[in-house]
């Protein structure tokens, strides 16, 4: 428990200030292996910063020449449905969009996370409970419209949303399979279906 606390600390006191210095990094990331360990369906690589990670991490933010180059090298992570189908079902969409639930060494399968969405977005008429850190997402569809235009860009703002902002607090649901494919058709579904609570009153 003092190991925890003490890590914590250092995570609070020195936020990224290792981003700057391979050498200093490196020393993190080999007490953070020597203190946690990979268990059930949770991987410890994932508390490991990416490149990319490393720069929107830093006290000033990237150039936008550093963002573009991220942001491109991020579209190319986007793989769309291989059917060509991008809909599922709402009712399941709902279901997970409410839940943030997975991702934890007592889940038996990492292929049923919840999304979590609510944590961040307005979606349904009728759940007043949600985060404002992501834009409301209220009547996405019936705003929005369905070309296929927008569809696909709604595919890859779920699949990937560094590819749209490299410095974007959204997850990459799909890039670090956080969900799948089914999933984010269900999810698709609760944006766009005009029978979703998202779209109808």
């Amino acid at each position: 428990m003092k190991k925890m606390i003490t890590i914590a600390a250092i995570l609070a006191v020195t936020p990224l200030a290792w981003a700057a210095d391979d050498a200093l990094y490196a020393d993190f990331k080999a007490m953070m292996d020597a203190s946690f360990r990979s268990k059930g369906i949770v991987d410890k690589y994932r508390m490991y910063q990416l490149d990319f990670q490393k720069a929107c991490s830093q006290d000033k933010d990237p150039s936008a020449k550093v963002m573009q180059a991220i942001e491109a090298e991020q579209l190319k992570t986007i793989r769309y449905p291989a059917d060509g189908q991008y809909f599922g079902d709402w009712k399941q969409g709902e279901k997970i969009a409410t839940s943030g639930k997975g991702l934890t060494w007592k889940d038996k399968t990492p292929h049923n996370n919840g999304g979590g969405c609510y944590n961040c977005h307005q979606l349904s008429h009728h759940e007043i409970a949600y985060g404002t850190i992501g834009t409301s997402l209220l009547e996405y569809g019936k705003q929005r419209g369905n070309s296929d235009e927008v569809v696909k860009y709604t595919w890859g703002k779920i699949y990937n949303a560094k590819a749209f902002n490299a410095c974007s607090r959204m997850p990459r649901n799909g890039d670090a399979e956080i969900l799948t494919e089914q999933q984010m058709k269900h999810l698709m579904a609760y944006l766009f279906d005009p029978n979703s609570p998202v779209n109808k009153k």
